[in-house]
């Protein structure tokens, strides 16, 4: 069934790409979640959420095996309790191959809901699986490594270049800043240099708005402009042992993956930074984490908008991320590669990288003003 299905995945996951670039409907369907829980213990009010939602008889949890160890083997026995059937299925990435196995894993076993237990490729793999197969999904991040965990998006890996499609919101969130908090402290700064990052995102959609005269939602920019402010206004108590920290971040996040529903694309949250992020992993280089590597293309997006990279790169620092090439552990040559190599990871979306068209000597030469590189 995997190997028949995957050409025509392959067809169908493109066609959904080109669909949702082309920006050429007069209109677009925001899908919201119903209920989020955030905070400490809130794991233990998995019951309430599935009752309150109507939900009986079966249900799929989609974990890694890491995250099913710390929270998906909770969610079993919680659900168990209310008499639903559940069956687990361990994944550890969202490629092609993977989803397709998940989606084999519906159609047999028909669940009622599909659970996404840990970081951004588990609830990758439960959206998008469960959403070809018209089953409702709930979000359980055991990580805040980026703003995946409520967005209506999933990236999938297995293409040539990486693809983020359009699939569907959580019906419900459920984030335990408990569970959260065992992840390792990378994977926050990860989740913050993702927000900050939205900076450059909105500044690059009011460019493609104004002179390409693509969509632009002021509701769903503001929304992600705001939670890049909230993470930048309290970066000073993201720090270990912090609850405070862990729920300003995760309340960013979730507010992250609202504004792509409202704008029903990731436009608002997904700018030249993320290029220069995809690019640095095309590179097939030793490099960082998603949301870390954002944090340093944001810096350098912002320089090129003529806007107040510092300040970006001063919060990256305050928060411990990644601020230099030395530092995501990549070369410099590395760094000026990706910039230059951005532009063409999606040409179709508009940014300040495709207005300036920028050559290796001037990607460089903006490595060494913002001193990403020495």
């Amino acid at each position: 069934m995997i190997q028949k299905g995957f050409k025509q995945f392959c067809h169908e996951i493109l066609t959904k790409v080109r669909s949702e670039l082309g920006l050429s409907s007069p209109y677009h369907y925001m899908q919201l979640p119903r209920e989020v829980i955030v905070g400490k213990g809130t794991l233990s009010r998995v019951i309430e959420v599935v009752q309150r939602l109507n939900l009986s008889g079966s249900a799929l949890i989609i974990a890694g095996s890491k995250s099913y160890e710390v929270a998906g083997k909770k969610v079993r026995d919680l659900l168990g309790l209310t008499g639903m059937h559940v069956d687990t299925m361990i994944v550890e990435t969202a490629t092609i191959r993977e989803v397709l196995m998940v989606e084999d894993r519906i159609r047999e076993r028909k669940p009622r809901i599909v659970f996404g237990v840990g970081g951004g490729t588990k609830i990758d793999a439960a959206k998008l699986s469960s959403f070809r197969q018209g089953v409702p999904f709930i979000s359980v991040p055991t990580t805040l490594s980026h703003d995946g965990i409520a967005s209506p998006l999933a990236s999938i890996k297995g293409f040539d270049k990486p693809y983020s499609v359009m699939a569907q919101a959580p019906l419900a969130i459920i984030a335990d800043t408990e569970v959260i908090a065992q992840a390792p402290w990378r994977s926050v700064i990860s989740g913050c240099g993702d927000v900050i990052a939205k900076f450059t995102a909105v500044k690059d959609w009011q460019l493609a708005h104004e002179e390409r005269d693509e969509y632009y939602g002021e509701y769903a920019a503001s929304l992600a402009l705001m939670s890049a402010k909230l993470v930048i206004q309290n970066a000073e108590q993201v720090k270990p042992d912090n609850d405070e920290g862990l729920r300003v971040l995760l309340e960013a996040l979730i507010s992250c993956g609202v504004a792509m529903s409202i704008a029903g694309s990731s436009r608002p949250c997904s700018g030249s930074e993320h290029l220069f992020s995809h690019a640095l992993d095309l590179v097939n280089c030793p490099h960082g984490m998603h949301g870390e590597q954002c944090g340093v293309g944001s810096v350098l997006a912002a320089y090129l908008h003529r806007s107040n990279w510092r300040r970006i790169k001063d919060t990256l620092k305050r928060i411990g991320a990644p601020t230099t090439a030395k530092e995501l552990g990549v070369k410099d040559e590395d760094v000026v590669k990706a910039l230059e190599l951005a532009a063409t990871v999606r040409p179709e979306r508009y940014t300040i990288l495709h207005k300036l068209n920028l050559n290796r000597e001037a990607c460089e030469k903006v490595a060494r003003a913002t001193e990403i590189i020495s």
